[in-house]
């Protein structure tokens, strides 16, 4: 199936496939240093921001991923961007990722609920029976919100890719199984109906045997 361009809704927040309009508006919330400090990229004024948007249009030209604008409903800003990528149709998986969110937005549902959003297309409208999410395993506070909404933590790739710093960053992997969506799919939305954000206070599920790094929790 392919990726096609689509806006995914929710109580709290609204994802808009990634414009070069939007441009202005990522930039006047997203060029804080502390955003990428486990980035890849680290954009300082809105010519870099371009170039981040463009590298993301990319992807959707390809059909190997889709970016997307994070609009807060109620004040209808633009509060950040997220991303389906490295899709895979063929071995039905796709990584969702590239999530930053403005200081005065971090903590709150938004990004909760847009995981629970891309979650549900990936795995209802686009089929998929594994969706992947990774991130700098220095990065403690986003490990601890895959862990909380229920992706199972699945090991660290050494060296696995180039910092804006200079610095190899080792990437841990965690992923959701088709088979596990129903249980991650409840969690999520009792998450949700409390207005608990998924890197809040909650405990994160058993993680069950196999799975590496109890470092995670």
């Amino acid at each position: 199936m392919r990726l096609e361009r689509v806006t995914l809704e929710g109580k709290v927040v609204r994802l808009e496939p990634m414009t070069a309009g939007h441009n202005d508006a990522l930039s006047e919330v997203g060029l804080d240093p502390e955003i990428w400090r486990f980035t890849v990229v680290n954009p300082k004024t809105p010519a870099d921001m371009r170039e981040y948007v463009d590298s993301g249009l990319r992807t959707a030209d390809d059909g190997t991923g889709l970016p997307f604008v994070m609009i807060e409903k109620q004040s209808g800003r633009i509060v950040g961007s997220t991303r389906f990528g490295n899709y895979d149709p063929a071995n039905s998986r796709i990584e969702i990722g590239w999530t930053w969110i403005a200081r005065p937005w971090q903590r709150t549902a938004i990004n909760t609920e847009a995981k629970y959003l891309m979650l549900s297309h990936a795995f209802g409208q686009l089929g998929c029976v594994r969706v992947e999410l990774k991130t700098d395993v220095l990065n403690e506070a986003s490990r601890r919100a895959m862990l909380r909404i229920g992706a199972r933590e699945e090991g660290v790739l050494r060296k696995h890719t180039l910092m804006w710093t200079g610095r190899y960053r080792d990437s841990i992997y965690y992923s959701v199984l088709d088979d596990e969506w129903p249980e991650v799919k409840a969690r999520l939305e009792r998450l949700l109906d409390r207005g608990d954000p998924a890197d809040g206070k909650e405990k994160p599920p058993d993680q069950g045997p196999g799975v590496f790094g109890k470092r995670a929790t």
